[in-house]
């Protein structure tokens, strides 16, 4: 699989294109020496701990494989060499010594590869390990950090698809029409307002030192699966298979595999993306909830943060992310809270991850507008993304990633901005760029 290099990576010339490997997951190093740091990991997530088990019998089953075919390979080259400079007499015996060698090597080979598979497979079944302090349990097992603002009380509050509907901002009937269920357009002011949202995140992570990006939203299946998509939620993903080209959710995806097979320069602190790209999902198992409006579609767009850092770093990292995003939410002026999302809930990458849900008035609730993920080196690992440490030495780099903008934050703006008479009050850090400061009937 080849990918273009871009980017502060090392050395003056290189080819134009890079092999990526996809490697492991998690470091093996702390498998062997805290296994029961692993095990604890699987018991939050509610995974079963014996996976780890079976990795560390994989584990040791594999070198033992690789140290038996490295001597017999020794073996047989010292034997031809001795063919070489035998008498004629020694020659025979030897001849048939290096024959059996070989057939020994051959079967030797054998083994080593299905010990290799094996592992591979016990390898992958385990997700990133969990940052110490994340709850454990599943979707409900959260904890809250922070609520901000307070919810208006709204007397006969609409939902976003009616304002947006009598606005003239959006239109499910003939998104449905063109392209099926959970399509829709965006018309007029609401497609500004979308425009705008989008801009006001570039402007937020230009002006915090991000390298604004417009990547490709077809990317290979190494590059997914190195992110980690292609396992629990591999559903979720449009696949074309005469390309085979995946459709990314997130771009997320093509700036982890920006640097695929890369030294990095880390040396004047974090690299930092901010991708803007159209996303897609088949939101597959949804079983019809928030089939409504735009909450749960199959395409939308968003501005995503992306981070490589040095492992040590990655934590403060996180909070830097999370503070850009509550930054965005002051900014659309609408009532959230933070919460520390539970180890269940985790996708299969991320050691730790915060979401920020806004207060959706019909619903009387909070919803996710945004999510940051802390993935330490889990894909950096399978990328094969590295920098040097102060020894020179290559080390495996950690990777976050965090929303500054989609299309899901409209339901949040019009439902809290709503007024009595049907109108919605524009925020002032989006009235540049929708022109207007009320969406009239």
């Amino acid at each position: 699989m080849w990918l273009c290099c871009a980017g502060r990576a090392e050395g003056a010339t290189r080819p134009p294109a890079v092999k990526v490997r996809v490697q492991g997951v998690i470091d093996l190093k702390l498998l062997r020496d805290d296994p029961d740091a692993v095990r604890r990991s699987q018991l939050s997530r509610g995974e079963d701990p014996g996976l780890v088990d079976a990795l560390l019998r994989a584990d040791t089953t594999r070198r033992a494989a690789i140290a038996t075919a490295d001597s017999l390979r020794a073996e047989q080259k010292a034997a031809s060499k001795n063919v070489g400079s035998a008498s004629p007499e020694q020659r025979p015996a030897l001849l048939e010594q290096a024959k059996e060698l070989a057939a020994q090597v051959k079967i030797a080979e054998a083994e080593q590869a299905q010990a290799e598979a094996a592992f591979t497979a016990a390898y992958t079944s385990i997700p990133n390990i969990i940052i110490d302090g994340v709850p454990a349990g599943g979707e409900d097992d959260f904890v809250v950090l922070d609520v901000v603002g307070e919810p208006r009380q709204i007397e006969n509050a609409k939902d976003h698809l009616e304002l947006g509907e009598a606005l003239g901002l959006i239109d499910m009937e003939r998104g449905a029409k063109v392209s099926g269920s959970r399509f829709y357009f965006l018309t007029g002011r609401g497609a500004l307002l979308q425009l705008g949202l989008l801009q006001l995140a570039v402007r937020l992570a230009t002006e915090n030192g991000f390298t604004l990006m417009i990547p490709p939203v077809l990317v290979r299946p190494e590059v997914m699966a190195g992110t980690g998509f292609l396992g629990a939620h591999a559903e979720e993903i449009y696949h074309l298979e005469e390309d085979d080209l995946y459709l990314v959710g997130t771009s997320e995806v093509p700036l982890a595999g920006y640097h695929a097979d890369e030294i990095l320069d880390l040396s004047g602190g974090p690299l930092r993306y901010a991708g803007w790209s159209s996303c897609f999902r088949r939101e597959a198992g949804s079983y019809g909830k928030d089939t409504r409006g735009i909450i749960r579609v199959h395409q939308f767009d968003k501005v995503e943060a992306f981070v490589y850092c040095r492992p040590e770093e990655a934590e403060a990292e996180h909070q830097r992310l999370l503070g850009w995003q509550r930054r965005m939410l002051e900014l659309i002026e609408v009532p959230y809270r933070v919460i520390d999302v539970a180890a269940g809930d985790l996708g299969s990458s991320a050691a730790r991850k915060f979401d920020c849900e806004a207060w959706v008035p019909t619903q009387q609730t909070y919803r996710e507008l945004t999510s940051t993920s802390n993935c330490t080196t889990f894909q950096a690992r399978r990328l094969a993304t590295r920098y040097r440490d102060d020894n020179g030495k290559p080390q495996t780099a950690a990777t976050l990633n965090g929303t500054l903008a989609t299309t899901r934050w409209l339901v949040a703006i019009l439902e809290n901005h709503q007024q009595p008479d049907g109108s919605v009050r524009v925020p002032a850090a989006l009235v540049p760029y929708v022109g207007t400061e009320v969406l009239q009937p």
